[in-house]
């Protein structure tokens, strides 16, 4: 059981322990902000937690699931959930995951701490996520998802989704941005598919070791690559990455866009978003680089360039010239889909 004394104590505890990235910019945000985006990456994670664990039979990953939704909802009891979940989950799931779903009820008496709005946008987030999760990893296989356009279904379930939530969230909090909501919700889908489809990319090794692939098989199979003969360094799949790289980086201009649209004063709702815009370009252009690599960590951007990233981002926050030029600047190197428009 955890040392720390209170349930907020815990949620900053283990926020470090399963995601190193989101803890460093999430604290980013106003306090009232911040503990509220914290709790919804624990739930998210959680669910995550369950639908990847491999001793969990698809009966099993959809009862749990739904279970969680009930959770979340108040409508079903933490304690007897995480009791009956912990005991099954196996070595390959972190110890900082098994740690958090110990400790699940912690986390739920946070979540039903929040305003009715606060919570009614996390339940829609998680129940949207839980769904689609299911459906996906029950069809995954390594012949990867049929085109594009599921590609970008799965990015919505798994990421776009979170982007409305955050949306809803930051909305909530300043009067200001929501007068732009309708146009935010449109960018922040794109801004979460960009995030995941890099993510997708530099993984897609460790993926497939896991028995599964996100690729689109249409993409690659104008090109004449198949890929359930999936191999590094092969001509027609590295053009078939690059063309992927492009649409992400399509989605990328709709992150600035969003990012652009949050009012100038709000210094830390902008350093999230410009932490994790500047981190995907930095990972796009590493793989653009190589796009024969053969595992994640070869794609993977220094500790140093997270530290440019966050020093340069810091320096511009409030500059909408400024961050138009540098994003002009550092993405140049960078593809340009024309399968999708830019919104």
């Amino acid at each position: 059981m955890s040392q720390h004394n209170t349930d907020e104590e815990y949620q900053a505890h283990i926020l470090i322990g399963v995601s190193r990235t989101f803890a460093l910019t999430i604290p980013q945000l106003p306090l009232p902000l911040s503990k509220v985006v914290s709790n919804a990456y624990l739930l998210c994670r959680i669910a995550d937690t369950i639908e990847d664990e491999p001793n969990l039979t698809p009966t099993q990953k959809r009862e749990f699931s739904q279970e969680f939704i009930q959770v979340v909802a108040g409508e079903s009891n933490p304690e007897i959930l995480s009791k009956n979940l912990f005991p099954l989950f196996s070595d390959s799931t972190l110890e900082a995951e098994k740690d958090l779903i110990l400790n699940m009820p912690r986390v739920i008496r946070l979540t039903h701490d929040f305003t009715e709005e606060q919570q009614a946008t996390l339940l829609r987030c998680v129940s949207i996520m839980v769904t689609g999760m299911a459906e996906f990893q029950q069809n995954s296989s390594l012949e990867g998802l049929k085109d594009l356009d599921e590609l970008e279904r799965y990015c919505y379930h798994v990421a776009g989704v979170v982007g409305e939530m955050l949306t809803d969230l930051f909305c909530d909090y300043s009067p200001q941005m929501a007068e732009n909501k309708k146009e935010l919700q449109l960018l922040a889908i794109s801004f979460g598919q960009a995030l995941q489809l890099t993510n997708i990319i530099k993984d897609l090794w460790e993926d497939q070791q896991r028995g599964v692939c996100w690729l689109p098989r249409d993409v690659f199979k104008e090109l004449g690559f198949d890929l359930k003969h999936l191999t590094p360094g092969h001509p027609a799949f590295a053009e078939g990455l690059s063309i992927l790289v492009g649409v992400a980086h399509t989605h990328l201009h709709n992150a600035l866009h969003y990012t652009l649209l949050i009012p100038s004063h709000e210094k830390g709702i902008r350093r999230f978003c410009l932490w994790a815009l500047g981190m995907a370009i930095l990972t796009l252009r590493r793989i653009n680089r190589r796009l024969d690599f053969s595992e994640g960590k070869q794609v993977k951007i220094s500790r140093r360039s997270v530290k440019a990233t966050i020093l340069i981002s810091n320096l511009f926050t409030s500059n909408d010239t400024a961050l138009q030029m540098l994003f002009d600047l550092i993405t140049r190197p960078l593809p340009i889909s024309c399968l999708k428009k830019i919104i």
